[in-house]
């Protein structure tokens, strides 16, 4: 199958968000057929029933206590088994909700079965009560993510490895396998608050936003530039954000200066497999051998 990339705009990947649990396989499988560069799952562990409605905008969580929940890295092996080329990412992934022995033994497991096709975004996580059920301070989540992230890159990198923190402690260990992709997957801090931003330029390969249009991307972007320049980071940070489901705006995003955009080109789950294959006709085109 011939590689896919647009020229002269963003690659594009698909959101497993906003299609039915039970196509999900059937999505992956057209996604690579249709020449999509990536899919991407969400990831939660479990959310209540009853939630202090004043921390949340609209008084109460975006989605449902009782929506389907998979364990990311399990469905996206899943998914790893019936496609060859598809990049596997996750928007985001919560690695401060566990133990980082846990976390970085399931992203290594995942790279290494579906050949070291995993693009790994992460997060500190925006649900309180998530946090509370779990047992781990919201109020602490952001340092909590940078010893984790400290724990992965050496487990991931080093022969052995030994750590010593705030929250974790532990003696040498060895970590095997090691990811396939060297030193690590390619790793896409998600947020867009102050210390997301820094902490995309200090330790990311790449940055996750939030939903946008082209136009309200603009304002974040920006913002993530001056932290880069700030910083004196000599490399930018390579860009993803999502498309609200149905929104095919193909030549703003092109004009927006995003290098991915993960998009759900349909408005109900039963047009999903079409609306794929919309899009990429009139978007996505096979790179020259």
């Amino acid at each position: 199958m011939a590689e896919t990339e647009r020229s002269d705009g963003p690659r594009y990947g698909v959101s497993l968000l906003r299609v039915h649990p039970a196509l999900w396989r059937d999505v992956a499988i057209e996604a690579e057929r249709a020449g999509y560069e990536s899919i991407w799952m969400s990831d939660h562990l479990m959310l209540p029933e009853e939630v202090d409605r004043e921390k949340y905008p609209d008084g109460e969580l975006p989605i449902s206590s009782h929506s389907p929940i998979f364990d990311v890295m399990v469905h996206l092996a899943a998914l790893a088994a019936v496609t060859t080329t598809l990049r596997l990412g996750t928007y985001v992934y919560q690695p401060a909700l566990r133990h980082p022995f846990v976390a970085a033994r399931a992203v290594a497991t995942l790279d290494v079965v579906s050949g070291g096709r995993v693009e790994l975004g992460v997060g500190a996580g925006w649900s309180e009560a998530e946090w509370d059920l779990v047992g781990v301070d919201f109020a602490r989540r952001g340092e909590l993510l940078d010893e984790t992230l400290d724990v992965l890159d050496g487990l991931w990198t080093q022969k052995s490895f030994a750590y010593q923190g705030a929250h974790h402690e532990f003696p040498s260990v060895g970590f095997e396998p090691k990811p396939v992709q060297q030193p690590r997957p390619p790793l896409h801090i998600g947020g867009e608050s102050a210390p997301a931003l820094r902490r995309a330029v200090a330790r990311g390969d790449g940055w996750i936003g939030m939903h946008h249009t082209p136009a309200s991307v603009a304002a974040p972007l920006a913002r993530l530039r001056a932290a880069e320049r700030d910083s004196g980071r000599s490399r930018p940070l390579q860009t993803t954000v999502a498309a609200h489901q149905g929104e095919v705006d193909a030549e703003g995003w092109s004009a927006s200066g995003i290098d991915r955009v993960i998009v759900a080109p349909w408005s109900r789950s039963g047009e999903a497999l079409d609306g794929l294959r919309r899009f990429a006709r009139e978007h996505i085109r096979p790179r020259s051998e």
